[in-house]
């Protein structure tokens, strides 16, 4: 295997952990709701996650492990994915508030700035703010 190979091949699987934190934080509320449903797709398909690896993810997204990127940006743009999905309906619950402030701090990212960061995300989903800001 290649230098290149592994590299791309360890940028698969940092695709793949994340689309599965993705479906965690789907879940935790309950069952998928078509909105959720959408996200999803869309998502799976900027991660370059193919259907036939979503399916095993759906089942039990536990198994696979947080990947956090390197860069800044890279981090940035997972947690936005992940407000994405929770914000799918509209609604934040504590428990996925919890749940993705988690998720913040394994990416890298510190209490304060975590917070910082999702409540940019809620504003920008809300359409309080344009991304560019």
């Amino acid at each position: 295997m290649s230098i290149f190979e592994a590299y791309e091949s360890g940028k698969h699987e940092s695709k793949v952990s994340h689309f599965a934190a993705i479906v965690k934080l789907a879940l935790i509320d309950g069952p998928l709701n078509p909105e959720e449903e959408m996200v999803l797709k869309r998502l799976a398909t900027k991660l370059d996650v193919s259907e036939e690896e979503v399916k095993p993810i759906l089942k039990n997204p536990g198994k696979y492990h947080l990947m956090p990127p390197y860069s800044l940006e890279e981090r940035i743009d997972r947690l936005q994915d992940l407000c994405k999905i929770i914000y799918a309906d509209h609604e934040i619950d504590e428990a996925e508030r919890k749940l993705i402030f988690k998720y913040a701090i394994g990416l890298g990212f510190t209490s304060e700035r975590a917070n910082k960061e999702i409540e940019k995300c809620i504003q920008v989903l809300d359409g309080d703010v344009e991304l560019e800001n």
